[in-house]
């Protein structure tokens, strides 16, 4: 056979059912098309090849040597491109991306990710973190845990499911507390070099400690994107941090932050497990989801 120019893959389709099935209406019944649409696509198919590949009967077809010759490759190809979109499957079924902020991923989920692997073994779990906020249209990722303000949970398009608030504290080291002490009244913090004091919080719990006029211009920034980073510079002494409890129990259990001050604040912020309402239904995202509010309900943060 000598191709005068490219094959339509559609004509091979309609040709590999005709030839299973040896009917054009049972063809037409399986593919969802009319008896007519079948013909002329095998008609076409016939005319590509430049030869013959039915005999049309009065009562029945059958295939010409060049549909012989045609017909076991044809099958074998489209069963090989069958198993290959299969194993695609699969294997996407079998891979949950969560896409999240540093801090989230290392100071809460980490901690806890272990157990929904241990029950969903066949459930592989991919972490992206990222402080910007997540496009389902054009981001990778099965599913987001993202901060949000406001104690909702409503966009558009998205189900929602609410993880933690976000309240917020002062934390330092016990070397610093050593250098600076004593701490007597939250205006003392200000005699301490302030981890981001442009951060928002910092403002927020100086008002609520009845410090309204903390002066926080013109002091050094130090802008690094995250918690974890402002943690991290805390316990090292370099300054005092403003940081989710929720996130550092270990190390305020085990001496390596304090919080001088027992006043906690929060400004509505929370952490919002969110995924696309149309794949709400994936069994991989069901099973994420159904686990971590029923660990969040044993184990509240």
């Amino acid at each position: 056979m000598k191709l005068s120019r490219q094959i339509p893959l559609n004509a091979l389709r309609v040709f590999e059912a005709v030839s299973r099935l040896m009917s054009f209406t049972r063809a037409g019944e399986e593919l969802g098309m009319t008896q007519t649409a079948v013909s002329y696509q095998v008609k076409l198919l016939e005319g590509v090849l430049g030869e013959l590949l039915f005999r049309r009967l009065s009562r029945r077809i059958e295939l010409t040597e060049a549909g012989e010759r045609l017909k076991p490759k044809v099958s074998e190809a489209f069963t090989l491109l069958g198993e290959a979109m299969s194993a695609a499957r699969t294997a996407a079924d079998e891979l949950l991306v969560i896409n999240t902020t540093p801090t989230f991923a290392a100071h809460w989920l980490a901690r806890r990710i272990g157990n929904f692997q241990l029950g969903d073994p066949h459930i592989a779990v991919r972490l992206i973190t990222d402080t910007t906020v997540m496009d389902f249209n054009r981001d990778p990722g099965d599913v987001a845990i993202r901060a949000g303000i406001g104690g909702k949970g409503e966009w558009p398009g998205l189900v929602a499911h609410h993880i933690m608030n976000l309240d917020f504290a002062p934390m330092l080291s016990p070397s610093l507390l050593e250098w600076v002490k004593p701490l007597d009244s939250p205006r003392d913090l200000l005699k301490c070099k302030l981890i981001d004091p442009s951060d928002p919080w910092w403002r927020r719990w100086f008002e609520a400690a009845g410090v309204p006029d903390a002066d926080l211009e013109g002091r050094p920034r130090n802008l690094f994107g995250s918690q974890a980073l402002e943690a991290s510079s805390a316990i090292a002494g370099h300054g005092v941090a403003i940081l989710t409890p929720n996130f550092y129990r270990e190390e305020l259990a085990s001496g390596r932050l304090i919080m001088p001050f027992d006043l906690i604040c929060s400004d509505g912020s929370a952490y919002w497990l969110v995924y696309p309402e149309n794949r709400r239904s994936q069994p991989k995202i069901r099973a994420f989801r159904d686990w971590l509010l029923k660990d969040i309900e044993k184990n509240p943060p």
